[in-house]
């Protein structure tokens, strides 16, 4: 059952009126073509997560093998949600929070995202600094990390032996100097990639208990991130449209680059076999942790929950086939984390053969392996100081792709709550948003900022995502109904056969909800409280974890409980209409309502009421 717009339009679907791009909605623009719009949604799916993540998880679960679940969840789970949550947006033209005027119970799901996003343009804004001062000091030669220069400490070392420790046990890592091995002690040694880390870069502190200064490289480069960012949305999706033609492009540009000099690199061919070649491991597949992890990096990569892709097409024409999006999206997505696997590990496989170890000994995963690791492969190149500028401006303008969205999506719910006061002034919507952001993201620039930025992605990028997913679904495919969205797609992209839909109804009613449900719950059965390398969390820090966990999920009972005591009649009569969409959810433009959101509809709507 639903309602009609209030605004009302007895014309009929104009299908011969179809515009494949160009502004139709003047009040709220579009794209001004397809392209620009594919590309942004490419760069927001293509994170630093398909960096830092997924040839680790590749390698760990089964090499080439692990391929099979990653592209089956893509294809059972991924395009599908991908292509939901592309739906509700550009059929309403609204962001994620006025897209629950079609359940209008669940409308706090879209206020929690907001404040997903919140969190993450915090320390995804940290992240571009430590990018942005990565690549300014990679205008040297040698290159800072290269040794122990005068900013190393005694426990520094680019030597990589065997030592003893007080047992006189034989372990492999780092030492310094020729040392016997009767003469070495258990005292930790670093390689330089690692100590400029942790003592040039983040200056970083002992705990979250001890914040110290503020760094102010980092502060000044977290300062220049949002001025990018403010300058790159100053004019909406008119001028990031823009900018993602490069943003968006480049990226592919130097990985392919890294790939061919990777590959040409002496033991580049151990490093692509533990990678996905001839070390791959089909008994894995038999595992189900292997499977969890294929489902969870698909989710993540994609962003699947987080209004991104939602926000973007909310800014397409009514009639976009966003079904060919969703799906060109999705294997662009996953096919690049693939090839970017092939320059990370020809590069690591080098340097394992220049330590002497195997590549399994030298990988790593997240920060380790982008801002140590990596960098420290790097440095054994000639011309080190050029891949190293490229590869870190790669992770900036990766980076970037995924925070314009982030901001966009948040100055979206802001502007569709608002239309009359802040419509018109985007422009000091964006410049206020980016100052907050930068202001908040200051104590994650102290001596102790990355136990905060660890903490928030530790937070935001586990199970609370999989709750507001699982929503998604059950608002839109259970209440809404399946059937209600196949025919507002209908509408938008023209009708389909039953059999065209029947795959669809089977992803969305049975499939993604189960796998859905299967990791939320797998994901409580192991968790473990945060903790940063080996460093743990106080318990005062693992509260505020907590805490930021109730600031996303809290808005779904509250605002849930508050529209349950503002509508009248008996609670099931309260329930019933607050399940059904209101007035106010049809196509944003009268000429697109048609038949099925017409007067004479929403009479016999009201009758039947």
């Amino acid at each position: 059952m639903w309602k009609c717009g209030s605004n009302k339009s007895n014309s009929p679907p104009i299908h011969s009126e179809k515009k494949s791009y160009g502004d139709e909605n003047p009040e709220r623009g579009n794209w001004t073509n397809k392209t620009e719009h594919v590309l942004s949604m490419i760069g927001f799916a293509i994170g630093l997560g398909n960096i830092w993540r997924f040839p680790y998880l590749a390698y760990k679960n089964g090499g080439g093998a692990f391929l099979i679940p990653y592209f089956l969840m893509l294809f059972f789970c991924g395009i599908p949600l991908h292509f939901l949550e592309s739906v509700i947006g550009q059929f309403c033209s609204q962001g994620p929070v006025n897209v629950w005027r079609a359940v209008p119970l669940l409308q706090g799901v879209g206020l929690s995202i907001v404040v997903v996003n919140l969190l993450m343009s915090i320390y995804y804004n940290v992240i571009i600094a430590y990018s942005l001062c990565y690549m300014f000091a990679s205008m040297q030669n040698p290159l800072p990390w290269s040794d122990c220069f005068s900013w190393a400490n005694e426990n520094c070392s680019k030597t990589p032996r065997v030592y003893c420790n007080g047992s006189n046990d034989l372990l492999a890592n780092w030492t310094q100097g020729n040392n016997s091995c009767s003469s070495l002690n258990s005292v930790p040694v670093q390689s330089p990639s690692e100590q400029y880390w942790d003592i040039v870069v983040l200056q970083r502190s002992s705990g979250l208990d001890e914040t110290g200064t503020i760094v102010w490289h980092l502060a000044l480069c977290l300062l220049l991130s949002s001025i990018l960012v403010a300058a790159t949305l100053i004019r909406g999706i008119k001028s990031s449209g823009k900018v993602v033609y490069f943003t968006a492009t480049f990226p592919y540009l130097v990985i392919l680059i890294l790939l061919i000099r990777g590959v040409t690199l002496e033991g580049a061919k151990d490093g692509i076999d533990f990678y996905i070649g001839s070390q791959s491991n089909l008994t894995k597949l038999a595992e189900g942790q292997t499977w969890k992890d294929a489902a969870v990096q698909t989710f993540y990569s994609l962003a699947v929950g987080f209004g991104g892709s939602t926000t973007l097409s909310s800014y397409c024409n009514f009639h976009n086939n966003m079904m060919l999006d969703s799906v060109i999206v999705g294997f662009t997505n996953h096919a690049t984390s693939v090839f970017a696997g092939f320059a990370i590990f020809s590069t690591l496989g080098h340097m394992a053969h220049v330590y002497g170890k195997p590549v399994s000994e030298v990988v790593q995963e997240g920060f380790s392996l982008v801002f140590v690791v990596y960098p420290d492969a790097l440095s054994k190149l000639p011309l080190s100081p050029l891949w190293s500028i490229l590869f870190f401006f790669m992770l900036l303008n990766i980076g970037l792709d995924s925070l314009l969205v982030i901001i966009e999506t948040i100055s979206t719910c802001m502007e569709d709550a608002f239309p009359e006061k802040l419509k018109s002034k985007h422009a000091t919507v964006t410049a206020l948003l980016n100052a907050i952001v930068f202001l908040l993201g200051l104590p994650c620039v102290t001596q102790a900022g990355i136990y905060w930025v660890s903490l928030m992605d530790q937070v935001v990028g586990g199970w609370v995502i999989l709750i507001l997913v699982l929503m998604e679904i059950i608002g839109f495919c259970y209440i809404y109904g399946v059937n209600s969205i196949i025919k507002d797609i209908e509408m938008m992209i023209g009708e389909r056969s039953f059999c065209f839909w029947l795959f669809w109804r089977a992803c969305w009613f049975v499939i993604s909800p189960v796998v859905t449900m299967a990791i939320l719950v797998w994901s409580f059965v192991v968790l473990v409280p945060p903790v940063y390398g080996e460093v743990q969390y106080p318990a005062w820090g693992l509260a505020l974890g907590w805490c930021m966990i109730a600031a996303i999920l809290m808005w779904i009972p509250l605002v849930a409980g508050y529209k349950l005591i503002r509508a009248e009649g008996n609670l099931w009569t309260r329930l019933k209409s607050l399940c059904a969409p209101s007035d106010k959810w049809h196509p944003f433009l009268d000429i697109h309502r048609g038949e099925r959101y017409s007067e004479e509809n929403c009479k016999t709507a009201k009758q039947i009421m």
